[in-house]
């Protein structure tokens, strides 16, 4: 049986459309039997790997941006029993803006070299994240994601880029976080994991299976994807000034760190709860889950994906 590559054309504001005749290239060249499929919408990745999977494929590959390989992944887990891993390994052609799960995991960003890893038969299991969300009208929501996921400030900074449209890339990102941060929101929340808890004002709640995000930004800088934990980060900052200050060092993955901040927290834990008292948005991979609810509950799935490695 085949590989299924499923392919976003909008990825990278439209450029994956524009480079379907590379990916095929590549995949002719690596001698790799597949079929192709490209999405017509949101969500369709998702159904597509589901069907992916009850057809028989052998493989899922994802040829997109960390949105798509988010919408691929969610369907690979709607296709499984509840909770268990996921059941075909899953590869990446990176067509994105950021492309921080291949980054993160160091899988070829050239599109030759990532066809011809498809060939090896190679894997690394690693963990994901889960998210499930109290939506009014709709009961409990639960997703996965592969890199990351946050309340706060920075889904409110996807938003934001999401309509920047005379940019692209990890500048997009930038641009949009500096708006982000002048508008300088805030939350009272409750927050409870594993041996701790916290109740008081928040600027971000990020939580990461990666430490990379958004291209340039070291969110949770000590979160391993192998280690069975999610890694979390909380903090406040009371006046944009602050925040602006410490904002180049969530782009030090090392010393210097924003999270040696006294006011900035990292946690590792296998579960997170948060209630908030006025409503925040909600990303995974980098897409807005829900723009505006007040209850969150994360937890770990331990080794549950199979990534396609050279």
């Amino acid at each position: 049986m085949p590989i299924q590559v499923i392919l976003n054309p909008y990825a990278g504001r439209w450029r994956a459309q524009k480079r379907i005749p590379q990916v095929h290239a590549a995949l002719r060249a690596a001698g790799i039997d597949y079929r192709f499929v490209v999405t017509q919408g949101p969500r369709h990745a998702t159904a597509l790997a589901a069907q992916a999977v009850k057809d028989g494929f052998q493989a899922v590959i994802a040829a997109g941006g960390d949105g798509t390989i988010g919408e691929v992944v969610n369907g690979l887990a709607q296709a499984a029993p509840a909770g268990a891993p996921l059941p075909v390994p899953f590869g990446v052609l990176p067509l994105g803006s950021a492309n921080d799960l291949a980054v993160n995991l160091g899988l070829p960003l050239d599109l030759n070299q990532a066809a011809v890893s498809f060939t090896a038969g190679r894997t690394r299991q690693i963990d994901l994240g889960q998210v499930t969300y109290t939506s009014d009208g709709d009961g409990a929501v639960t997703c996965v994601f592969a890199n990351n996921s946050a309340v706060g400030l920075e889904p409110s900074i996807t938003l934001i880029q999401q309509k920047i449209t005379f940019l692209n890339g990890s500048l997009r990102y930038l641009l949009a976080t500096l708006i982000g941060v002048f508008q300088a929101p805030h939350w009272d929340a409750q927050l409870e994991w594993e041996g701790g808890s916290y109740a008081g004002p928040v600027s971000l709640v990020t939580v990461g299976n990666n430490p990379l995000t958004g291209g340039l930004f070291y969110m949770t800088p000590h979160a391993d994807p192998a280690d069975g934990r999610l890694t979390f980060v909380y903090g406040y900052m009371r006046t944009r000034r602050q925040i602006l200050r410490l904002l180049p060092r969530t782009m030090k993955p090392g010393a210097g760190s924003y999270v040696e901040h006294p006011a900035i927290h990292e946690v590792h834990s296998p579960w997170l709860r948060i209630c908030t008292q006025s409503p925040t948005p909600l990303h995974a991979d980098g897409e807005i889950q829900h723009p505006a609810l007040s209850q969150v509950e994360y937890r770990i799935r331990p080794g549950n994906l199979a990534v396609i490695i050279p």
